[in-house]
């Protein structure tokens, strides 16, 4: 199984996070959202366990994970999800691992 763990530090709010994914099939990973103090991610983690292929590739508005963390009140630019979809991508062998940044000049 191929575990990938991302730290998330959302900026201003203080809440940094760990979202571990784990590869579980061919098509499917475990999600774990561990360390943040957020109320909202902790309800976002507990609706979002398992991620598939057809999860990552579903359009936003009928997307599970963008679904829960709406549904979490997760704040709109909440880095967190992306880091799920990410994670996940990574995980699956979707994608490589990269670092993504924003930065305020």
């Amino acid at each position: 199984m191929k575990k990938i763990v991302v730290s998330v530090s959302p900026g201003i709010c203080g809440f940094p996070c760990q979202v571990i994914a784990t590869r579980t099939s061919k098509r499917a990973v475990a999600v774990e959202i561990t360390g943040s103090e957020c109320e909202m991610i902790n309800e976002l983690a507990a609706g979002v366990t398992k991620i598939t292929i057809r999860d990552l590739f579903t359009p936003h508005s009928k997307n599970l994970i963008f679904k829960h963390t709406e549904q979490a009140h997760c704040h709109l630019c909440c880095p967190v999800p992306i880091a799920i979809i990410k994670s996940s991508e990574v995980a699956l062998e979707l994608a490589l691992p990269q670092d993504v940044q924003i930065h305020f000049k």
